[in-house]
């Protein structure tokens, strides 16, 4: 069965390249969420006066991974601990956020939190939300990382985090 999850991580472009690697997770759409402005685009976001954080919406098939799987690499792949703020990328469009849509993925969030509070020092302050609008994010930041693999951020940012991941997660990932 596919469901899907919104997740804001920081910058779209690490979270969406790290979910695109893991078994069982079928699309991931960057985009914006959590605001108030309707159809926002990547410069509105990056005024941080939109109200919307950078997100991906991953669709899983959970017969192949289960919610509290994709929650566990989420936890690991960015600071969820500092808010507004993930590496140089400071604002509230880069705060940590996961958005449910069924009130059963509420829970399993929550004990997400509590399980990867054990890896942090530091208390995780990710905000946990009812579904909001999710917008697509213009194409040029669709598969970005895939797209852009020669470009510094991708080289200098990306690249480590994806082989962090699969060290971690070797046998989730392709």
């Amino acid at each position: 069965m596919i469901q899907n999850i919104i997740l804001g991580g920081g910058c779209f472009w690490c979270v969406e390249a790290i979910f695109q690697t893991v078994k069982g997770v079928t699309e991931v759409v960057s985009g914006y969420a959590g605001g108030d402005t309707q159809n926002p685009n990547y410069q509105e976001i990056c005024t941080g006066k939109t109200g919307h954080a950078e997100v991906i919406k991953v669709y899983f098939d959970s017969a192949k991974i289960e919610l509290s799987e994709i929650l566990d690499i989420f936890f690991h792949l960015h600071d969820p601990t500092t808010p507004n703020r993930q590496g140089n990328d400071v604002g509230t469009q880069y705060r940590s956020v996961v958005f449910y849509d069924k009130p059963d993925q509420k829970e399993i969030i929550q004990n997400a939190i509590k399980d990867a509070q054990k890896d942090w020092k530091d208390t995780i302050v990710t905000e946990v939300l009812a579904d909001q609008v999710f917008y697509p994010a213009e194409n040029y930041h669709q598969n970005y990382f895939n797209n852009n693999q020669s470009a510094g951020y991708c080289q200098v940012i990306i690249s480590p985090k994806l082989t962090k991941l699969k060290e971690k997660y070797f046998q989730k990932v392709n």
